[in-house]
């Protein structure tokens, strides 16, 4: 028992300092060329199915603390303010302390908490290799993807219509539940488990900042990137579906494929509480 409360401080430390070392240096980010695709929420990923929802919301608070402490000090862009309580009392007020506090770190803690729990329920869906279940997995993934690609094009493009719009995104959900099953058909459920944690953590936290902005900072956000107010909808969805989906496709690659190599020396958190319900057992 103390052995394994050490280990966990010891691995609680070491994703501490890797959130660190990416925050305050290039190494959270990934040249995509037309983007820089994030990947701090990483560790908190895999910290949180190592260590548990409790500790991954511990390192998702502290992702959300070095991003308020970069915008707060660095302000690299004129929308700093909505991670940053200090820029946003300066900009609206006391209003706006409550609301960057919320954007800043209420997506990042449930970056820790999600995917544990995404991982939990897909595990389940696919033990003992279940077809069934991975194929319920990836159509809800093409589902949601699909969907999501249809609004933004309705919302982007005037060309495109309802019709034309629900088409898309019905071939492109179909496309990719084909494309995600090919991929996970011969993948063990705890690797298809690891996908799955990775896709959902970064959409979480792209999908929650993005909405609280939008929500809470419709109009501020609007005159700090120069546009109209109802252009606002539009730069959420675009960052959601363009932004988001190429930092889940590569967060559920990194957590899949550090994770996979990680479990063979330190058990995932779901493990060692089933080993210590059945040592209570014994």
């Amino acid at each position: 028992m103390k052995n394994d409360k050490t280990r966990e401080m010891v691995l609680f430390a070491l994703f501490a300092a890797i959130i660190l070392l990416m925050a305050f240096t290039n190494l959270g980010f990934i040249p995509l060329g037309v983007i820089n695709a994030t990947i701090i929420h990483i560790p908190v990923i895999i910290g949180a199915l190592f260590l548990g929802p409790k500790k991954g919301a511990a390192l998702g608070f502290l992702f959300g603390l070095t991003s308020f402490i970069n915008n707060t000090f660095k302000a690299a862009t004129a929308s700093a303010f909505v991670f940053s309580p200090v820029l946003a009392f300066d900009k609206l007020g006391w209003s706006g302390i409550p609301r960057s506090i919320y954007i800043c770190f209420v997506p990042r803690i449930l970056v820790g908490i999600v995917p544990y729990f995404v991982f939990i329920f897909v595990k389940w869906l696919v033990k003992n290799e279940s077809k069934i279940g991975k194929i319920i997995v990836n159509a809800l993934a093409g589902i949601i993807i699909g969907v999501a690609i249809r609004a933004y094009l309705i919302r982007r493009i005037d060309s495109i219509n309802k019709v034309s719009g629900s088409i898309i995104g019905a071939l492109v959900a179909v496309a990719l539940f084909v494309l995600l099953y090919f991929i996970t058909y011969k993948k063990t459920s705890a690797t298809v488990s690891y996908i799955y944690a990775g896709l959902t953590g970064a959409f979480t936290n792209t999908l929650f900042v993005m909405s609280g902005i939008y929500i809470l900072y419709k109009h501020a956000y609007a005159n700090a990137l120069e546009k109209a107010a109802d252009e606002v909808m539009g730069v959420v969805m675009g960052v959601v579906t363009f932004n988001g989906i190429i930092e889940a496709v590569v967060a559920a690659i990194i957590v899949a494929a550090v994770s996979t190599a990680l479990v063979h020396v330190i058990p995932t958190y779901d493990v060692r509480k089933q080993q210590e319900t059945e040592s209570a057992k014994a």
